[in-house]
């Protein structure tokens, strides 16, 4: 396959205007069958988050700031899952395809403030969840819309910001070749390893942004579960404790998977870890995570779960 390149002028080096990406280097009937499975997985990511999304809003019930959050976790999950899959499906039938420069920059961008915004939502509804057991005479107090939407915003704004931030850094290095990415999207890593100029700043920027965006968001998330377990033992009833813990189960759920195949993947890679084995990893957070987030919500939350056959019930009988 032929990949552009241009001239520059300055230093008489080749400029690489666009990548090859790889995906899955294997057999024809075994990508098939990738292709297959992906595009399901993918339909499914759409259809479960929609629901969850128009449950939420549709069903008075669910008015509350831990649907809200789960709602807005729907939408992330749908767009991170956009960005990555539909360009992932193509370059499996073709056995790998080119992206230009631009659009592989654009898929990073979006891809990194789907994973920032999601780390800092995760913490936002632990410390929802947090004010909702351990302080639960105040939580209507603490968590009104205005607050919720304030946390929102400014979860928003700091994935944007820290994920601006990382494509302007990374625009100015020089890529001139080789231009072949082993993997199925435009990751940083990848990118890293293509460049012909020096990384230094860019990876000392992500060092520096692994504090507000991992290490400070994982640690707020620790310290409210400690709360939250120490506060659920104090409950007199087995009945109460497992109500309480019902409410924060599916969350920390989805906090486990997140970041556990973020940190063994951005963090604390294996030693050794092979290329197959950094793609499936990948896969777990950018296709597979979104596509169990609503499973996990609606088969382990009573609430959701009501909801969807009240509103069944209601299509079928009218």
């Amino acid at each position: 396959m032929k990949v552009k390149k241009k001239e520059h002028d300055e230093n008489n080096q080749t400029v690489v205007t666009e990548f090859l990406l790889l995906a899955f280097q294997v057999s024809q009937d075994l990508r098939l069958l990738l292709f297959c499975l992906l595009l399901v997985v993918y339909y499914g990511t759409l259809c479960g988050n929609l629901l969850i999304i128009t449950l939420v809003s549709i069903r008075t019930n669910l008015h509350t700031p831990m649907y809200f959050f789960i709602s807005l976790l729907s939408i992330n999950d749908i767009l991170l899952a956009s960005d990555i899959v539909p360009n992932m499906l193509h370059i499996l039938l073709d056995n790998g395809g080119t992206i230009t420069f631009i659009n592989c920059l654009t898929q990073f961008y979006f891809f990194g403030i789907s994973e920032a915004f999601e780390c800092f939502l995760l913490t936002v509804m632990s410390y929802d969840r947090y004010v909702a057991i351990c302080n639960p005479l105040r939580y209507t107090s603490i968590m009104t819309s205005g607050h919720c939407v304030i946390l929102v915003a400014i979860s928003w704004f700091l994935g944007f910001s820290i994920s601006l931030i990382n494509i302007v850094t990374t625009s100015e290095l020089s890529f001139c070749g080789p231009n072949i990415i082993d993997h199925f999207f435009c990751d940083l890593v990848p990118l890293l390893e293509l460049a012909c100029s020096d990384t230094f700043i860019v990876q000392l920027v992500i060092y520096l942004q692994s504090i507000p965006v991992i290490f400070i968001p994982t640690t707020i998330i620790g310290m409210s579960y400690t709360y939250i377990i120490l506060a659920i033992l104090r409950i007199p009833s087995s009945t109460g404790r497992q109500k309480a813990f019902s409410t924060c189960s599916s969350h920390l759920i989805v906090v486990s998977i997140f970041y556990s195949t973020l940190f063994s993947v951005y963090i604390f890679p294996t030693k050794g870890q092979t290329v197959t084995i950094s793609k499936i990893l990948s896969l777990l957070y950018t296709v597979i995570t979104p596509f169990i987030n609503p499973i996990i919500y609606s088969l382990r939350n009573k609430d959701i779960r009501k909801a969807i056959q009240v509103t069944l019930h209601k299509h079928v009988i009218w």
